[in-house]
């Protein structure tokens, strides 16, 4: 198990680390290309500086701040400034850092990264603003002219700008073994471009015979393409180092500029400047590029195996051009191979002839009004099977309102339609066990009660005719004792059986208990009533008689013709006080109630 240092000694390491490598950086930029005050082309030590603030950790920084002051007086006393000089490009340095320290820890709270977008523009922004406030107070501080003030600008921003990157993202690379884990080939290819961007780059600064300042920038740009930010950030460094130190000894195109030197200098900050924000831009959105493709490959396989799963596919047919496509499964709803040539006709040609009319008639009302839409059909697939299908969609408008394509989807719901009919099925078979008197088939009690209810409010609030006829068998418990229960309920069937023939179509005979029946006798005035009623005791006195092994077996009826009754059971009231009635002047009879 590895011990971390101890504070002091971790802060020890980041000050030599530090002022070291700010020292070098520093006397070899002020050696290289000198402007006018003895102010650097390029400032790589300000970036090295900030890298490593932002690499190391808060407890460290204090003595990094120590490193950095000590190497930058050392640096600039040793190049030539004044000592109040160096003091003061000290402090506009240090000032620096912590104006680009602060912006990036407000603008990017987690870690930053040039990977994204919107990171390289917060530390473009942190870069420029930290090298305006530096600028300004070492302007101020030295109380040089306008000039100097700009050139302090330029030289710093791109020593951020062009130092910083590389060094995060190589420490970072290192720090999570990227470069372990990296492919031979990859490092290869990457060392192969980094070459030939050195290469072009000394090809280019080394001469002033051709001006190809541009071959640099197609190097780098390769370099992004192939690498990423990385590869941008390492090919502008390794331009920027060679450009500088030729320009700096008078070679190269820059250096046949005519003019003074601060012209030279400022025309190679230029030209590093537009090669920066070429590339770094660029890589950035590469690489925003790349991970967009590969969600969009992830999200398209979960999409297929979603819908897959889900027997959904999607079709899109294209109004400008009449032409249809279909995802996989699409075809598969189809019965089709995937790829499968197919048009928009036929596309609607697949639905039976039942249901074509209709999904046609849905699909131009859509187009017309621009609404979602959605139905269900059914389709004959390529192997003869008929599929239930639904869809669902919308319309995709163009700017001026034009519908230019129709987007939707198509799921195969056979099952959920077989399910819902057997479901429907069993709920009416439910139904009818729950509402069917099981020893004859009649509507129970309860069904029995709730169809007079249903013509009693017809009768009540449209004035049509309604009677209700109660009747009994006659002497049924002395059937019973006699011959037995399974005899009995024999006789209670035949009764039922031949009362339901006797009545008329639009009647309705119910058993409500025991050997107890109502008929209700929709659409019948008193007179149409009594004959009917008069028909059902009739034929069941002459069908048992006629049964061979059953006793004879004759009803008593009770019939009541609806008189403005408020409820059924004032209306059965009726009828049953009629009946007891029948039974009392001698049974198997009709009587109908005052």
């Amino acid at each position: 198990m590895t011990q971390s240092p101890s504070p002091r000694v971790e802060a020890v390491f980041w000050f030599l680390l530090t002022a070291a490598g700010y020292f070098l950086l520093a006397s070899l930029s002020l050696y290289a290309t000198k402007g006018a005050d003895n102010i650097a082309a390029v400032w790589p030590p300000s970036g090295y500086f900030l890298a490593l603030l932002i690499l190391m950790p808060t407890s460290a920084r204090i003595a990094a701040f120590a490193g950095m002051a000590a190497a930058s007086v050392g640096a600039n006393f040793h190049g030539g400034a004044p000592l109040w000089s160096s003091l003061a490009f000290t402090v506009s340095n240090g000032c620096e850092a912590v104006v680009a320290l602060w912006i990036l820890r407000h603008r990017e709270p987690g870690e930053l990264s040039f990977m994204v977008p919107r990171s390289v523009i917060s530390f473009c922004i942190a870069a420029f603003t930290a090298s305006v406030v530096s600028a300004a107070l070492a302007w101020a501080l030295a109380g040089k002219g306008p000039d100097f003030f700009l050139s302090w600008l330029t030289t710093v921003l791109l020593g951020m700008l062009i130092v910083t990157p590389p060094i995060v993202m190589l420490a970072r690379m290192v720090g999570t073994n990227a470069l372990t884990n990296a492919s031979t080939r990859m490092k290869a290819e990457a060392t192969a471009i980094l070459t030939v961007t050195g290469l072009v780059s000394i090809l280019c600064f080394s001469q002033a015979q051709f001006p190809v300042t541009f071959l640099p920038c197609i190097a780098v740009i390769a370099a992004a393409y192939r690498l990423g930010p990385f590869g941008a950030a390492a090919g502008m460094l390794i331009v920027t180092i060679i450009a500088s130190l030729l320009t700096g000894q008078d070679y190269g195109p820059i250096a046949a500029i005519e003019g003074v030197q601060k012209t030279r200098v400022l025309f190679l900050q230029f030209y590093l400047l537009i090669l920066l924000f070429t590339t770094l831009p660029l890589a950035s959105l590469l690489i925003g590029r790349q991970r967009l493709a590969k969600r969009l490959e992830q999200s398209n396989r979960w999409l297929l195996q979603a819908e897959a799963a889900a027997l959904v596919g999607h079709w899109r047919v294209d109004l400008v051009g009449w032409t249809i496509t279909w995802s996989d499964q699409t075809y598969r709803v189809h019965g089709l191979e995937p790829g499968s040539p197919v048009d928009v006709d036929y596309s609607v040609q697949q639905y039976v002839a039942e249901d074509r009319l209709a999904v046609r008639k849905i699909l131009l009302e859509a187009v017309r009004t621009g609404e979602p839409f959605e139905f269900q059909g059914r389709i004959l697939r390529a192997d003869g099977e008929i599929r239930h299908v639904k869809s669902h969609g919308s319309i995709e408008m163009a700017r001026g309102g034009k519908a230019i394509a129709i987007f939707g989807t198509v799921q195969d719901v056979s099952e959920t339609v077989e399910n819902a009919r057997i479901l429907e099925a069993a709920r009416s078979a439910a139904e009818r066990v729950a509402n069917t008197d099981m020893l004859t088939g009649l509507p129970n009690r309860r069904h029995t009660l709730a169809s007079l209810e249903k013509a009693l409010a017809g009768a009540r609030d449209h004035g049509a005719p309604l009677a209700v006829a109660i009747f009994d068998i006659d002497h049924f418990k002395r059937i019973n004792d006699t011959h037995g229960h399974a005899v009995g309920d024999e006789v209670i069937r035949r009764v039922a059986q031949r009362a339901r023939v006797a009545l008329r179509d639009e009647d309705m005979l119910g058993r409500i208990g025991g050997e107890e029946f109502v008929c209700i006798l929709q659409r019948s005035s008193a007179q149409a009533a009594e004959i009917v009623a008069e028909r059902v005791r009739k034929a069941v006195e002459a069908g048992t008689a006629d049964t061979e092994g059953l006793p004879n077996a004759t009803i008593s009826v009770g019939l009541a013709v609806y008189d403005s009754e408020a409820d059924v059971e004032e209306l059965l009231h009726r009828a049953d006080k009629a009946l007891y009635v029948a039974k009392r002047e001698g049974r198997n009879r009709l009587r109908s109630a005052a």
